[in-house]
């Protein structure tokens, strides 16, 4: 693949970063994340007039039709504007819709998530399942009628209190079962609970006898969940990456200006190693993650293995340009006040979604030794 953005792609890069620029900067961002929801009605709608919600989606579903590397070139700007809200909730659950193959719910669905007058997320993760499909059990799917009851609780469920319509990864009679549920039915109880990243806030989510609708089962339902998931990290991956940019140019930045001993600090060979450093990993990360949308979207046999390469080391690269960062900012590093911390917590939010390093680390392994 060329690892070079087309003139269309450099083009909807720069429409994303004049849009952050102009309706969120970080001011703004310490402006929503402060509220209950980290949501701004306002901001939300325009993200949905851009079209960015869903780009990836067929137009016959709402989206743009675009490829996923298009995606990976947006959510790259959000993560460097450190965008709030529910995008990429949203753009999971639209996501998962597509994919489980359920005609009635996308076309009931998926124009008003991607035009924002929906919005949307995943009750996926528990306390002691993470994020292996195959191990999801505590919400119970009973059948009834058409759909399924649910019961049971789930935990770390992003923007749940603003979501209109979740997709539930629960267990019944037949396996794995994605149910989708307005957040509106009895039943629903939505908690808010403490998270690193205050621009997605996180909740705590139970069900009692909650009807849903299928979407899929067994088979289907976890070859759903998997794809959306790497869909999912590829955006976080892009994310990542958006935001190492911004540490590292802002270190930079800093390092020219600021003086110690009389001396400009980045006249340091210790400083500047530390940039080097993080110029490398920052565009390490960059090649990674286009690698693995590139990959996804084109279904290559390694797609799998990439993509999980690429959460590995975006994860762990992140991790280290931003305590590089800290450390050349010294004690204003550390502060509320600088805009660092709200961009190391993102990062560390983003570490977990989809997978950790070491579960991406496993993943590859067996990879390996299924194809040995």
């Amino acid at each position: 693949m060329d690892y070079d953005l087309s003139k269309p792609q450099k083009m909807l890069q720069q429409s994303v970063r004049e849009f952050c620029q102009r309706q969120c900067p970080l001011e703004k961002v310490r402006e929503i994340m402060e509220t209950d929801t980290a949501q701004d009605p306002e901001l939300w709608q325009g993200i949905a007039d851009q079209g960015w919600i869903g780009l990836h989606l067929s137009e016959d579903l709402g989206g743009l039709g675009l490829a996923l590397v298009d995606l990976a070139v947006v959510a790259e700007e959000l993560g460097r504007a450190c965008l709030p809200g529910p995008f990429l909730s949203t753009t999971w659950a639209a996501t998962l819709i597509s994919k489980s193959g359920h005609e009635a719910a996308a076309k009931k669905y998926l124009a008003d998530l991607c035009e924002g007058s929906k919005i949307a997320t995943v009750a996926c993760f528990e306390e002691e399942s993470g994020w292996a499909a195959e191990e999801y059990s505590t919400i119970k799917a009973n059948e009834s009628g058409d759909g399924v009851l649910l019961s049971g609780s789930k935990q770390l469920v992003g923007d749940a209190a603003v979501a209109d319509i979740m997709i539930v990864a629960a267990r019944g009679d037949k396996g794995l079962t994605l149910a989708l549920i307005e957040t509106s039915a009895d039943g629903v109880s939505i908690k808010a609970t403490p998270g690193i990243d205050a621009t997605r806030k996180l909740y705590e989510v139970k069900f009692e006898n909650v009807p849903g609708t299928v979407l899929a089962i067994g088979d289907d339902a976890k070859r759903a969940l998997t794809e959306s998931q790497q869909v999912g990290n590829v955006a976080v991956c892009a994310e990542l990456v958006g935001s190492m940019q911004w540490m590292l140019e802002t270190t930079v930045e800093y390092a020219r200006t600021r003086k110690q001993f009389d001396q400009i600090i980045g006249s340091f060979q210790a400083v500047q190693h530390k940039c080097a450093d993080m110029l490398l990993a920052t565009e390490s990360s960059r090649s990674a993650a286009l690698y693995a949308a590139w990959a996804l979207s084109e279904s290559t046999d390694d797609a799998d293995r990439a993509v999980s390469i690429a959460k590995l080391f975006c994860a762990d690269s992140a991790q280290k340009v931003g305590g590089n960062a800290v450390q050349v900012h010294g004690g204003i590093g550390f502060t509320w006040e600088h805009d660092l911390h709200m961009f190391y917590k993102r990062n560390k939010a983003n570490e977990f979604l989809f997978g950790d390093s070491t579960f991406h680390r496993e993943h590859v392994a067996l990879i390996a030794i299924d194809a040995a």
